[in-house]
């Protein structure tokens, strides 16, 4: 006998099984209401108490100061500062400063990383050995102290003025710092720079042209020869076609100090070069893992196809091993930002030493100072995580 059972028979659900409390959508945002009403009664808790105290205290507070007259100097400025300039200008200045030392630390430890990860894994056992040296002994030793060697024991060392080293071409060492010739630009030196311009564009786009003939017909073009030709080539033909109009100030000993070109202050030399000393040593181990990573299989099939060990390891190797190398990569490049504040250790004027140190020393307005350095260090991270993570998947295996 057939049964048929329609529901009708059914008994009611609870009541209770209805209730909001047993929804759980709405018990998300029960509590995540919670939460945000607890972070924000803190906020205003912590800013009502920060108010409180510098009123009590007699300390003004607000971004008004940025207007006001500095009145200190700075050993290093990219833009034109002088004691009379404000305390923003000040801030722009030290800002500019970190981004200099942070751009060519990052662009210095990748070279010298991606070097160093390679010799690790030669053959020869001495290249082996000392780059197993230079990564042991680096990253072991705290950068603070490396900094100290640097500019303590190393470039405190040298000469005075009247005893500097010449390294050539109008370039002297001594205990002051790095003295280069300085370009002076005369009438049609625009020209010259267009043709720059010009060049480096052009190297781009053959750069890209050279990739798809490659990709369409597997031929390749000397894109290195014909690149150094153009940049080199091209704004020098303008150069002469201008009449040679860019010519070179010589720094030279007048007194007791060198007069002319272009100074690099020994503080930045040695916050350079213990910054990208310290992060190629573990840009080094990535290298190194990265190209571990890739298969064996890879490297045999290349050579039996007769490529040679070195293309090898540039066209076949390395590509693949980028995909390992970026993310990890990326970490290291922003704590080499961030260890950039630990320049006012050596008197580097840097955001932290300018900004969060005379600033905030002269004008005593701490929330407003430090949370603008902290902000300034934020939003730097944050650019350069969008920018890894864009190239991460510009160069990710995309699956077909």
């Amino acid at each position: 006998m057939a049964v048929h059972d329609d529901g009708a028979g059914a008994a009611p659900a609870p009541a209770r099984r209805n209730s909001i409390i047993y929804d759980p959508k709405a018990r998300g945002l029960f509590f995540q209401t919670l939460v945000v009403l607890g972070v924000g009664f803190f906020l205003y808790e912590a800013a009502s108490n920060a108010i409180a105290n510098l009123q009590r205290q007699n300390i003004a507070s607000g971004f008004g100061f940025l207007d006001e007259t500095a009145g200190f100097e700075i050993s290093q400025t990219l833009i034109a500062y002088s004691p009379t300039s404000t305390y923003g200008r000040a801030f722009v200045v030290g800002l500019l400063n970190t981004l200099l030392v942070a751009v060519v630390g990052i662009a210095l430890a990748t070279v010298v990383g991606f070097i160093v990860g390679v010799m690790r894994l030669s053959k020869n056992w001495l290249i082996r050995q000392i780059a197993t040296a230079y990564v042991e002994v680096i990253r072991n030793v705290p950068l603070l102290l490396q900094l100290f060697f640097w500019y303590f024991a190393v470039l405190k060392q040298l000469p005075g003025p009247r005893q500097s080293i010449p390294l050539g071409f109008g370039t002297s060492l001594n205990i002051r710092g790095l003295y280069i010739p300085a370009p002076v630009l005369g009438p049609g030196s625009g020209l010259v720079i267009a043709a720059f311009v010009v060049a480096v564009v052009g190297i781009v786009v053959l750069a890209r042209w050279a990739k798809r003939r490659q990709m369409a017909t597997g031929e390749r073009f000397p894109v290195l020869p014909v690149s150094v030709a153009l940049f080199v080539g091209l704004p020098l033909l303008a150069y002469f076609v201008a009449g040679r109009p860019i010519t070179f100030e010589i720094p030279e000993l007048q007194g007791f100090n060198l007069q002319g070109g272009v100074q690099i202050i020994p503080e930045f030399v040695a916050l350079l070069l213990g910054l990208a000393m310290y992060t190629a040593a573990f840009i080094a181990e990535i290298v190194r893992a990265g190209i571990l990573a890739v298969s064996k299989g890879q490297t045999e099939a290349a050579h039996a196809l007769g490529i040679k060990p070195g293309t090898t390891l540039w066209l076949v190797i390395i590509p693949q091993a980028m995909r390992v190398i970026i993310p990890p990569l990326t970490s290291q490049y922003l704590n080499l930002t961030k260890n950039s504040s630990l320049a006012v250790a050596i008197g580097y004027p840097d955001l932290v030493s300018v900004f969060a140190g005379t600033v905030l020393n002269q004008t005593g307005q701490a929330v407003e100072v430090i949370s603008l350095t902290m902000l300034v260090y934020l939003v730097i991270s944050l650019l350069t995580s969008a920018f890894m993570n864009w190239f991460n998947a510009h160069v990710a295996l995309v699956e077909r």
